[in-house]
């Protein structure tokens, strides 16, 4: 078993430490979190599974899952080849490629959490030259940044760490639409079975999409993130 991960890059080892760190568990605060799903919601945009599943669809495959995949890679690549000023280029426009102020902060809050959780239980070599360069850039960690950093130096593979963070990214919204729909934990599992090769299929795209083409086109779910800023009942920070 261990060498068949291995060949996968990802050792036995490295696969444990990135279970716990995209674990529910892992005190990024996630859970509060929907990425606009909860005005898609309030506007019954998103009303059962299959609407959920679609809603999803969208957000993996043409908004920020396509956007954060695409600087994810940017980022475990420099990190790989020790290129500081790639590293910076990759930390500012996942910071600013956000179009609203809750997925900026949904992103922001997440990485700066999960990089301090890292810090204090979790300590990496190398982690500190790339901490001095991020906070030479003057930007917070988006999650994507924060995922691919710490990736990269486990030396877990590009491939299957974009994909296994694209995965908690979809199960985090799948939780949401659950609480917000709302759906029982089968139909919740049954919507995650449905987006699993969705996940890959956006991971693969983002292997093969050049940065010249970087950004997203999820309008209506761009347009949710931003009505939800100022919906009258909230159970969500987004």
């Amino acid at each position: 078993m261990g060498e068949g991960l291995e060949a996968a890059g990802l050792s036995t080892h490295a696969m444990t430490r990135l279970l716990a760190w995209l674990s529910p568990s892992f005190p990024v605060g996630g859970f509060s979190y929907s990425h606009g799903i909860e005005a898609a919601v309030e506007r019954g945009l998103v009303r059962d599974r299959a609407t959920l599943i679609v809603w999803l669809d969208g957000i993996l495959r043409h908004g920020a899952g396509r956007t954060d995949g695409a600087l994810f890679l940017a980022i475990h690549r420099a990190v790989r080849a020790g290129d500081e000023a790639a590293f910076a280029w990759a930390v500012e426009r996942a910071d600013a490629m956000r179009a609203s102020s809750e997925t900026a902060l949904e992103s922001r809050a997440q990485g700066t959490a999960f990089l301090l959780a890292i810090r204090a239980a979790w300590p990496l070599d190398g982690l500190a030259r790339w901490d001095k360069v991020l906070t030479a850039t003057g930007r917070p960690p988006a999650y994507s940044v924060a995922v691919a950093l710490v990736s990269a130096l486990i030396g877990v593979a590009e491939g299957p760490a974009l994909t296994a963070c694209l995965h908690a990214f979809a199960a985090n919204l799948v939780s949401a639409g659950v609480r917000l729909v709302p759906l029982g934990q089968t139909d919740g599992q049954r919507a995650l079975a449905a987006l699993d090769p969705i996940t890959h299929a956006a991971a693969v795209a983002a292997l093969s999409t050049p940065l010249e083409d970087l950004g997203g086109r999820a309008l209506a779910v761009d347009w949710t993130s931003m009505i939800h800023e100022t919906q009258y009942t909230r159970l969500f920070r987004s």
